[in-house]
């Protein structure tokens, strides 16, 4: 079968081809976020249970590491940038209530280790936990606990940016390289609900959808 690119930061909807519009726009607004933190040291992880997709939009509230380890068993979050993103903040649910700098540094370090049994074949998984690691091991013994958690959060949130700035980078520079009323083929989860934002092989239609190119889409693997 084939569709026309949709929106699918969680697929908030599709244009019927009877509104094709030629000019380029602007992308839409309302996307439903894979992932979100909610507040600074002492908050939550936020994610979309793609277990319930497509019927239900249903948010996993994720208060410490187990939940974010089950969610990432459970194929709750899927797609390796968003199984990594997750496990970042896992991360910084696994250090909260640390009293020293010593004391977050070994939370680290046990937290990475039980999240990478989540899901050994997953490589951005042990990326971000590797990250996660270094950035708190790097800390100099001068830092409070509250300092390193400030530190490993922001880093969590570098690492869901990046990994959204990336998603586009792709976009664009794929776009360039389709044709208006161009036929292409999907494979795998490549779209919005494996990553940050957009995705990655999907941003390349998104993108092109956006400049005003319509697009014919094979689409041979559908997830969930």
């Amino acid at each position: 079968p084939a569709a026309k690119a949709g929106r699918f930061q969680g697929e908030p909807g599709r244009q019927d081809r009877r509104q094709e519009q030629r000019s380029p726009r602007q992308p839409e607004k309302t996307m439903i976020e894979t992932m979100r933190w909610v507040g600074e040291i002492q908050g939550s992880l936020e994610l979309l249970d793609q277990t319930r997709l497509p019927e239900q939009i249903h948010q996993v509230q994720c208060h410490d590491v187990e939940t974010v380890w089950e969610a990432i068993k459970m194929l709750r979050v899927r797609g390796a940038p968003a199984i990594g993103i997750a496990a970042a903040y896992g991360i910084c649910l696994g250090i909260q209530g640390s009293t020293s700098e010593a004391e977050c540094q070994e939370k680290v370090v046990s937290c990475a280790d039980y999240l990478a049994t989540s899901r050994p074949t997953a490589v951005n998984l042990f990326w971000a936990l590797d990250r996660m690691k270094a950035k708190a091991l790097a800390a100099t013994g001068q830092e409070t606990a509250t300092a390193l958690q400030e530190a490993l959060l922001e880093e969590a949130r570098a690492i869901h940016e990046e990994d959204r700035r990336t998603c586009h980078q792709i976009g664009e520079h794929g776009a360039k390289l389709l044709t208006d009323g161009q036929g292409v083929l999907t494979h795998c989860n490549a779209g919005g609900l494996a990553t940050a934002e957009y995705g990655t092989a999907l941003s390349i239609f998104f993108t092109a959808q956006d400049a005003g190119k319509m697009l014919h889409v094979y689409v041979d693997e559908t997830r969930p």
